[in-house]
């Protein structure tokens, strides 16, 4: 069997969906997948321009990621998007990337794959359910396979989010991820590649 190729694609504002793609992506590789972690790079808007010292300098130490381009979701068996939730919705950031895939859309090209996401707010009713449920809305459009975790391992008790993945951030953006959350994206991660090999085969 052909080994699963996984993209984790995901905008961040503050560095706390970064930390979540990137180990989201680690799990990904620890599930024996090829992994492809792809930043979302889009001006700022004007209220995170104006984030704060320690915001700025999270986002500053945060490592290089390569720019996200249709090519890798094309490329991929299986998705990973990562998004801050805006007003119950995914980031205008990653919502414009994902409009710009129309043409590969139209070929047929993002059918049939894999996806599933993972979010942050900074409120724990913030609107992190409704932020994934309308990605969710996209992956319907592209002909898609939804693997959100559901309730099929422990972590998810703990977490209480069956949609996938998701973290609260405090009213600063600084609240690093816990073992709940971590415990969360490694599931989400290997569910997603085990789901889409057992399709790959």
């Amino acid at each position: 069997m052909s080994t699963v190729k996984l993209a984790v694609v995901y905008y961040s504002a503050t560095g706390t969906v970064d930390a979540m793609a990137h180990r989201a992506a680690q799990a990904g590789e620890k599930a024996g997948a090829e992994v492809r972690l792809r930043r979302v790079a889009r001006e700022a808007t004007t209220g995170e321009r104006e984030a704060t010292d320690a915001q700025a300098a999270h986002a500053e130490a945060a490592p290089e990621v390569t720019a996200a381009t249709a090519d890798d979701i094309v490329w991929a068996d299986a998705v990973l998007f990562g998004s801050p939730t805006r007003y119950g919705n995914i980031a205008g950031q990653l919502k414009t990337f994902i409009d710009s895939l129309g043409p590969q859309w139209g070929q047929g090209l993002l059918a049939d794959k894999v996806y599933a996401g993972f979010t942050a707010s900074q409120t724990l009713h913030g609107g992190q359910e409704s932020t994934l449920l309308a990605l969710y809305n996209t992956i319907h459009h592209f002909g898609g396979i939804v693997v959100a975790p559901g309730y099929t391992d422990p972590t998810k008790f703990v977490d209480g989010n069956p949609y996938g993945a998701s973290h609260v951030t405090g009213a600063d953006n600084d609240a690093p991820l816990g073992d709940a959350d971590n415990a969360a994206l490694d599931h989400l991660a290997t569910r997603v590649v085990t789901v889409a090999g057992k399709l790959a085969g």
